[in-house]
């Protein structure tokens, strides 16, 4: 269950009360273990370097109808997802429109459409990844990036026992800083075929590894920006 952080001291109660219903009616199913709560902290929307004043005694309300109507869905649920449920939430909304690498939702979706337009132009050039020559991927930047993907199962254990899905754009926001820096210091299809071959295999990887997390966040992957 989400509830408000004006309800932190029901949860004890409502714990008590289900374990003294479940022996009422002799049930175990009815029990306050089985209730988790997570305390959703509020979420401060910041337009033009302000804070948005909003009142429920006043009526006044920005919801989520208006947001979306400045902000793409994409945008709005990668933003919401990047705090933990118990942290309060600065939503930018400038720099949620921003098209540049200091907004995160373009800086994360750009890396899934660059490895796309890589894959591309190496095709075209008839070279395609293999994980045959794999053992020539010996830069520090292609190790960095291989603990970085090899690590991608583990956070996907943890998202799901720790209800923490905030973990997940941290990750590709971590994971596209590496690899936009080595794909700026390494050219990936150079005239050794083997070695772009493997490169091109890691860009795979990467590239496969953003799409799920960013399918799991309800963000698209587009393939061209």
């Amino acid at each position: 269950d989400l509830w408000g952080p004006d309800h932190q001291g029901h949860v004890k109660r409502m714990k008590i009360a289900l374990d003294m219903l479940g022996k009422a009616l002799n049930n175990d199913r009815i029990s306050g273990e089985r209730l988790t709560v997570l305390i959703v902290q509020q979420v401060n929307l910041i337009k033009d370097g302000k804070r948005v004043i909003m009142s429920k005694r006043k009526g006044e309300y920005y919801t989520l109808t208006d947001l979306l109507k400045e902000v793409k869905r994409d945008t709005a649920r990668f933003f919401f997802l990047m705090r933990s449920a118990s942290s309060p939430l600065d939503f930018d909304l400038d720099l949620a429109k921003r098209l540049s690498n200091e907004n995160p939702v373009f800086y994360v979706q750009y890396l899934h459409a660059r490895i796309s337009g890589l894959l591309n132009y190496a095709s075209e050039k008839g070279i395609k990844p293999s994980k045959k020559h794999v053992q020539m991927l010996t830069l520090p930047e292609e190790r960095m990036i291989l603990r970085k993907i090899t690590y991608f199962p583990d956070l996907l254990e943890a998202v799901y026992n720790k209800f923490e899905p905030h973990r997940l754009p941290y990750y590709l926001i971590e994971l596209a800083e590496i690899f936009h820096a080595y794909y700026q210091k390494v050219r990936i299809v150079t005239d050794d075929e083997r070695l772009s071959s493997a490169r091109l295999y890691l860009c795979e990887g990467v590239k496969n590894i953003v799409k799920v997390a960013l399918n799991l966040m309800g963000v698209s992957a587009p393939t061209t920006m």
